[in-house]
């Protein structure tokens, strides 16, 4: 079977991600136009109407500082999401908002919470920690990528700063690990070299019969050629020859 490439870019790795962004940029641009605001679709914990918010939380923003903040990481996530993750990746969109959604209105102070940052939060936590577990080198990379952009979010998920919701960041952030542990098939694999698979036999490898037990070459040359004259002497002898009539011709003057 031909060896596929797991990581191959197609047009909805970006489309999916561009799709995103816009959907929520538009819902945004109709508060505005008409004057109205969305917030109490957001999740308010511990309450049966607040639960509408698991769902409409990730599209509702308070401002246009608020939804620029969360535009640039949620695009440059979801289209890594996309390209390294793709067989899962709606799995790991719609149960993350959930999810996290959910947890948020478990644990959330009685205040409406809204924003894509939940969302942010588990899509961070699960490439960076599905990196480090699927030990790939690709991964791994990405990985120690995300940490280096946006590895500082770490301290949101703790009420260090009034206004922000520690609460759906720590519970995105809890809901990526737990993805990154519960998602285990059609990630891509590290390549397995034919030593590394379990019925592999040392004496049965070409290569390493011309290295004895010390790790030095073994010379075959000999061997070979008297295993190609003894295979020679075997075969009967033929002779091949062409007879050529000598015609000469002399002119007398």
């Amino acid at each position: 079977m031909k060896h596929q490439e797991p990581f191959k870019f197609t047009n909805d790795v970006l489309i999916y991600p561009i799709a995103f962004v816009i959907l929520i940029w538009l819902i945004f641009a109709t508060e505005i136009r008409y004057g109205f605001s969305l917030n109490f679709l957001g999740i308010y914990p511990q309450k049966l109407t607040g639960l509408i918010g698991v769902i409409c939380c990730p599209f509702i923003h308070s401002g246009i500082s608020h939804l620029w903040h969360n535009t640039i990481p949620l695009f440059v996530l979801t289209t890594a999401l996309f390209y390294f993750y793709r067989p899962i990746a709606f799995k790991v969109l719609i149960y993350g908002i959930l999810l996290s959604g959910f947890l948020t209105w478990c644990i959330g102070r009685p205040s409406y919470h809204i924003g894509a940052s939940g969302l942010i939060y588990v899509l961070a936590s699960f490439i960076f920690f599905k990196g480090v577990f699927a030990k790939h080198y690709r991964l791994i990379a990405l990985s120690l990528l995300v940490a280096f952009l946006y590895g500082s979010m770490i301290w949101n998920t703790i009420p260090l700063e009034e206004g922000i919701s520690w609460e759906g960041h720590l519970s995105g952030l809890i809901v990526g690990l737990l993805f990154a542990l519960f998602f285990r098939k059609q990630i891509a694999k590290p390549k397995r070299y034919v030593w590394e698979e379990p019925d592999y036999n040392e004496a049965d490898d070409e290569f390493l019969q011309h290295f004895d037990e010390n790790g030095y070459f073994i010379e075959r040359v000999e061997e070979e050629d008297s295993d190609l004259q003894e295979s020679d002497s075997t075969l009967p002898l033929k002779i091949h020859y062409t007879f050529k009539e000598n015609k000469t011709s002399s002119n007398n003057l």
